[in-house]
C-alpha cells in the first residue's frame, strides 16, 4: 500500500533558518504534548539484556511484548540515544550519508488498546511534522501489510518518506501469545529529520566546522566513543566495553597525535542535549587518547 497526498508533487522549500539541535528537540516536544503524548526519560545506554547496548526506543516496550504483562519501562516520546553497527556502507566501507553509528532514534512507544490507536498516532505524527515545516503533500507512508514475526513478537510495518528520503517507520506491535498486549513503536532519527528538514550537506550537518578537518569515518568513531565513555562504558575486552573498544579500534594514534579535545568536546555538548552525561568531556577526552596511544606501544 501507499498513501500520498492528492496535491503531491509541489517544490519543497526549504526553511530560510536552521534551527538548534535543542531547538528542534523542544519544537519535537511541543508537537508531541499538543497531541497528548508526553516526554518521557531515556532508557540507560547500557542495557544488558538482550543486547548489550540500547539500539532502539523500542526495547522500553519488552514487558509488554516479549513477556505479554502490562507494564513498560518507559512510554510516550523518547529522543533516545543509540549504538548501531548496522548502517548502510559504500562499496569502500565508508558509511552513506543519512547513517552514523551513533544516533538520536526519536520515538513515539505507546501500548494500545485497538488498532484504531495506530492511526491515530500515525496522524498525531503528522501534525508533529507540520510544526517542524514539513507539509502533508511532500510526505508518504508505504508497506507492505503482512504479519512479521521476531522470537515473541508479531508486527506490521508502514514506513514514511520526506519526497524522497525515507525517515523512518511506524509499527504495530503484539505479543504473538496474547494479542491483546498491543503497542505502536514509531521511530526515526533526529538527524535524519534534521537533514530532511535543511537539504543540508550531511556532513556538515552533523560534525558542523569539524567537517572538514578529519574523515567522516574518524568523526563518527569520536561521536560514539563520546557517547559510550560519557556514559561509563570504558573499553573492555567484552561486554557493552567492548564496543567502546570496537569504536576506537577504528583509529590509529597518528589520528589523535593532536589531541581530540575539540571533537569530544562538540559532541558531548550534543548528547547532554538529549540526557545528561555523568562523565565529563576532559575525562572523556583523556579516556579516548589513552586508549588509542596505548597501541602504539
Amino acid at each position: 500500500m501507499e498513501i500520498k497526498h492528492p496535491h503531491r508533487g509541489s517544490p519543497y522549500q526549504p526553511p530560510r533558518r536552521s534551527p538548534s539541535w535543542a531547538e528542534l528537540l523542544g519544537t519535537l516536544e511541543d508537537g508531541f504534548a499538543a497531541q497528548g503524548i508526553l516526554r518521557d526519560a531515556c532508557l540507560p545506554l547500557r542495557w544488558g539484556r538482550e543486547t548489550e547496548l540500547t539500539i532502539s526506543a523500542i526495547q522500553a516496550l519488552d514487558p509488554l511484548l516479549k513477556e505479554g504483562r502490562l507494564g513498560t519501562y518507559r512510554r510516550g516520546f523518547i529522543p533516545q540515544p543509540v549504538v548501531r553497527f548496522t548502517g548502510q556502507r559504500t562499496d569502500s566501507g565508508e558509511l552513506r550519508d543519512g547513517f552514523l553509528t551513533s544516533f538520536v532514534n526519536v520515538s513515539c512507544v505507546q501500548p494500545i488498546d485497538s488498532i484504531d490507536e495506530y492511526g491515530a498516532i500515525l496522524d498525531a505524527w503528522l501534525s508533529v511534522l507540520s510544526q517542524l515545516g514539513f507539509h502533508a503533500r511532500h510526505i508518504s507512508i508505504y508497506g507492505r501489510v503482512v504479519v512479521w514475526q521476531r522470537r515473541q513478537v508479531q508486527g506490521i510495518t508502514l514506513r514514511f518518506r520526506h519526497l524522497d528520503l525515507t525517515l523512518g517507520d511506524i509499527v504495530l506491535l503484539w505479543n504473538a501469545d496474547n494479542p491483546q498486549c498491543m503497542a505502536v513503536d514509531l521511530g526515526t532519527s533526529l538527524e535524519r529529520l534534521a537533514w530532511a528538514r535543511t537539504l543540508q550537506s550531511w556532513n556538515e550537518l552533523i560534525f558542523g566546522p569539524l567537517a572538514g578537518a578529519a574523515p567522516p569515518s574518524n568523526l563518527d568513531a569520536l561521536r560514539t566513543a563520546t557517547l559510550l565513555i560519557g556514559n561509563g562504558i570504558m573499553p573492555a575486552a567484552r561486554g557493552a566495553g567492548g564496543a567502546t573498544r570496537r569504536v576506537l579500534g577504528t583509529l590509529t594514534p597518528e589520528t589523535i597525535c593532536l589531541g581530540v579535545s575539540a571533537a569530544v568536546r562538540s559532541t558531548h555538548q550534543y548528547w547532554t542535549t538529549m540526557a545528561a552525561l555523568p562523565v565529563p568531556w576532559p575525562a572523556v577526552a583523556a579516556t579516548i587518547e589513552q586508549e588509542v596511544a596505548s597501541r602504539r606501544s
